[in-house]
């Protein structure tokens, strides 16, 4: 039996696609990305909230979530 995984990968792909064309620049984008996803790492190991989801993933979602709700302060 497969395990259904906790998010859609077409909805990663077009929040990723949006951050990708948001970004002025595609190394900087991908190197923020990597970074949040590696301070997230150190941050959530000890609750470990959703082991499915990946901190890059989780990254991904975040940082699109701050391009399409300013309100939302983040780095």
């Amino acid at each position: 039996m497969a395990k259904r995984l906790p998010f859609d990968s077409s909805e990663i792909m077009t929040r990723a696609d949006e951050l990708m064309n948001a970004a002025s620049n595609r190394y900087r984008i991908t190197v923020q990305v990597a970074n949040r996803a590696k301070r997230r790492r150190y941050e959530d190991f000890e609750s470990m909230d959703d082991p499915m989801m990946k901190p890059v993933i989780r990254a991904v979602i975040e940082m699109s979530d701050e391009l399409t709700q300013p309100e939302i302060i983040g780095d």
